[in-house]
């Protein structure tokens, strides 16, 4: 699966205006229910199950990067939204260190196979250091959407 499949690019964030963890995924779901990719009225819901999801256990897996991800009947398709930090939000990640790029997965509960492949690809790609780094050197939603679409034509970045 590649990110093409899965990632809104119009609810890309380039700039969170958020400042912890909660409002950085209240903003991007807000974001991809303004691109009309969650039924009507359930964006609360959808935080809310998020935000739940997140205080079992941290999804920010280091290195700077966090992937807040949860399976909701309010999801018609499985979706993501990417959103940057430039001065970094606390995710509790495992290493302690500041949050800079969120990847926020939302799926329906009926696709755990198409769940686990957009997982895959996210983790194969965050776990490359050139992949980080140019992520987080993203200005603009144009330069997350050509990085993301080079990362599906050329999976070894790093």
């Amino acid at each position: 699966m590649k990110f093409a499949d899965f990632v809104c690019f119009e609810a890309v964030i380039p700039e969170l205006q958020a400042t912890d963890r909660d409002g950085a995924i209240a903003e991007l779901v807000s974001s991809l229910d303004e691109a009309g990719r969650l039924k009507r009225g359930k964006r609360k819901d959808i935080i809310k199950a998020v935000v739940q999801r997140e205080n079992e256990a941290s999804t920010g897996m280091g290195k700077g990067v966090a992937v807040p991800h949860v399976k909701h009947s309010a999801v018609k398709d499985i979706v993501a939204a990417v959103g940057l930090s430039g001065s970094g939000i606390d995710f509790s990640a495992l290493d302690k260190q500041p949050v800079y790029s969120v990847i926020l997965l939302l799926s329906p509960i009926d696709s755990p196979d198409r769940h686990l492949q957009a997982m895959e690809n996210i983790f194969r790609q965050l776990q490359q250091e050139k992949f980080r780094k140019f992520l987080r050197q993203c200005h603009t939603s144009e330069q997350i959407e050509d990085l993301l679409r080079e990362a599906d034509e050329n999976p070894s970045l790093g």
